[in-house]
Order: structure tokens, then C-alpha cells, then sequence
């Protein structure tokens, strides 16, 4: 028998230009869903999402990756997904693999790859360019912490020199608050709430007292 499951309903916020803004929830709440909408991986069955600018997004580690292939060859292959030509990438190709400080692996195919080696292949490129949108759901937590703290400088510079608008979703609050501005608490497919990051996250942790 066939039974109709809606992972969102009626969810309505938005986020302006410039903003770093948070989506928390417990698993299974539709975080994930959302950001894909908000990607254009997913169409909404009722409503409208509307982005203006272009977007950049780390949503599932791995898309957009062929594991058979080299690091090398997924940079080139992973930019052409995200919109950039082919001198864009050779142009900063060494700022890339840099970032992800993974050049003694580069000609290593990426089914060899660690999740937190795969995470940082990933960010690096898809913050090669200053996008009008950037992302984040929860690769960050993959990564050691080092790197971890390299990925919320680079947010912070593309926030503060580019004013590049900014999602992201974690189950760590305290780097929601310590990053977010505003944040959306998605319970169960529902919006419970929309806010400043440090009201809303202090309202989702109380759900388990």
C-alpha cells in the first residue's frame, strides 16, 4: 500500500544577501531536502524556492566525484559540474590542491581516499571561486579539526571580503552560533522556528532536556 511521506511542509523563510544563516534539526527533519531544493537538485511538489546569483554547493561528499578516477582528474571534472571552464581550473589548479594539502596524492584514484581526504578535495574546490551562494551541509564535521578551522577561515574571508551568502547545516550548534547570523529549526519536516542563531540553537538543544 502506498503511502505518501513529505519530508517539508510549508516551510517559508528568507535569507538575505550577505547573510551566514543555519538550519538545525534532529536527523531525518528534511535539512538536507531543503538545501537540495535550494540547489536546484530537487524541485519542490508545491511552492517556490527562488536563489538569484549562482551557488556553490558541498551538499553530499563524493557527488559529483568518480572514484575510479584520480584527484587530479576529479578537480577538472568536479569544476566542470560547478560552471568552470577548463583555464579556470588550470589557472588555480595549485591553490586547489594546496588548500587540500593532498599533492603527494594527487595521481592516487579517489576509491583510496579517506572521507576527510574526499571532504577536502571537495571544499577546496568548490571555494575556488567566490560564489554568490555557498552551501555547507556538514562536511565540515567530516575533516580533522585543523582542517575544520582552515574551512571556517576561508568562510569567514569570503564572508567578510566578498560577502558571499552562506548556508549551513550542522549538528555542532556551537559552530552554528559561532558562525550563523540567523538560523532555521526544522523538526520533522516542520519549521519551528526562525532567528537570531544563538535563540534558536538555545531552543532546539532544550528539546532534549
Amino acid at each position: 500500500m502506498f503511502k505518501e511521506f513529505r519530508a517539508l511542509n510549508d516551510i517559508t523563510f528568507q535569507v538575505r544577501r550577505g547573510d551566514v544563516f543555519g538550519l538545525v534539526g534532529t536527523n531525518g527533519s528534511g535539512k538536507s531536502t531543503m538545501l537540495k531544493i535550494i540547489a536546484g537538485v530537487l524541485e519542490p511538489s508545491s511552492g517556490t524556492c527562488t536563489v538569484r546569483g549562482s551557488i556553490a554547493p558541498l551538499i553530499e561528499l563524493g557527488a559529483g566525484f568518480d572514484p575510479e578516477l584520480t584527484a587530479r582528474e576529479n578537480i577538472y571534472l568536479n569544476g566542470s559540474l560547478l560552471g568552470y571552464s577548463r583555464d579556470f581550473i588550470d589557472s588555480h589548479f595549485d591553490e586547489i590542491v594546496d588548500f587540500a594539502e593532498l599533492r603527494d596524492f594527487l595521481d592516487m584514484p579517489l576509491k583510496n581516499y579517506s572521507s576527510g581526504m574526499v571532504a577536502r578535495i571537495a571544499f577546496s574546490i568548490a571555494t575556488a571561486t567566490e560564489p554568490d551562494l555557498l552551501i555547507v551541509d556538514e562536511t565540515l564535521s567530516v575533516g580533522d579539526f585543523l582542517f575544520q578551522q582552515k574551512c571556517e577561515e576561508r568562510i569567514q574571508s569570503l564572508i567578510d571580503d566578498s560577502h558571499v551568502t552562506v548556508m549551513l547545516v550542522s549538528h555542532d550548534t556551537s559552530q552554528v552560533e559561532r558562525m550563523c547570523d540567523r538560523c532555521a529549526w526544522i523538526e520533522k519536516g516542520h519549521l519551528r522556528m526562525v532567528g537570531p542563531a544563538d535563540e534558536v540553537c538555545s531552543a532546539y538543544r532544550s528539546l532534549g532536556d
